[in-house]
């Protein structure tokens, strides 16, 4: 095999004619010894597995208004806020809304079952009080943290509805809610519905969240 002189240690060492065949120009410098390639490698640090861990839920705070408004800033300032919720889920719920301007609040309501309902029941009630409350030529968004909601009225409904109401024949849930909200919904052209994150310090959906549990505080 031919033989080279590493240029680090001056001793020699061979490389397969295989190697210099596959790799034409190619001059060997170092030893396997002092190999860059080598070096570089004994030199990394194994990568760490990350370790996985389950996603923690947002943490319900249960603020009154006045708390929501003292501790959160950030967030939109102008829109319709709703937020609704079940505790537990299924069981006593309530959902809340509010118009603001601005900053400045034009119209607030909130309500609550005692019976048996849902997380789910709970935000299109508030968003089915927030487009009532709006004229049909109001031009703002109307917000909720719900995924399943924006999903259903301003996407899923349109096919439902051409459907009857169904969905691969069956019937759907909570159509007593859905079919008068999405009647709204296309009444109100220039009152998108959009999804906020839940509990991330957005100050209006904070202060809709508060209304929404306010039936389980002696104040609101």
């Amino acid at each position: 095999m031919p033989k080279f002189e590493c240029q680090v240690c001056n001793a020699s060492f061979e490389v397969p004619e295989a190697a210099l065949l596959k790799y034409p120009g190619w001059v060997p410098k170092y030893c396997r010894q002092h190999s860059p390639k080598k070096n570089a490698s004994a030199n990394t640090a194994p990568r760490k597995k990350k370790s996985w861990r389950p996603k923690v839920a947002p943490r319900e705070e249960n603020l009154t208004r006045a708390e929501v408004l003292a501790k959160y800033t950030a967030g939109p300032d102008s829109g319709v806020f709703t937020d609704g919720s079940a505790n537990p889920n299924p069981g006593p719920g309530g959902w809340g809304m509010v118009w603001v301007e601005d900053g400045e609040i034009r119209s607030e309501q909130h309500g609550h079952e005692s019976g048996e309902t849902t997380n789910n029941r709970m935000e299109l009630s508030a968003l089915l009080c927030a487009y009532e409350t709006l004229p049909e030529d109001a031009c703002v968004p109307v917000f909720t943290d719900s995924k399943l909601c924006v999903d259903t009225i301003s996407t899923w409904a349109f096919g439902w509805e051409k459907r009857q109401w169904t969905r691969k024949g069956k019937p759907l849930k909570n159509l007593d809610l859905v079919k008068p909200l999405f009647a709204l919904y296309k009444a109100h052209p220039g009152c998108p519905l959009k999804w906020i994150e839940a509990h991330s310090g957005y100050r209006w959906n904070e202060y809709a969240d508060s209304l929404s549990t306010a039936w389980m505080r002696s104040e609101v």
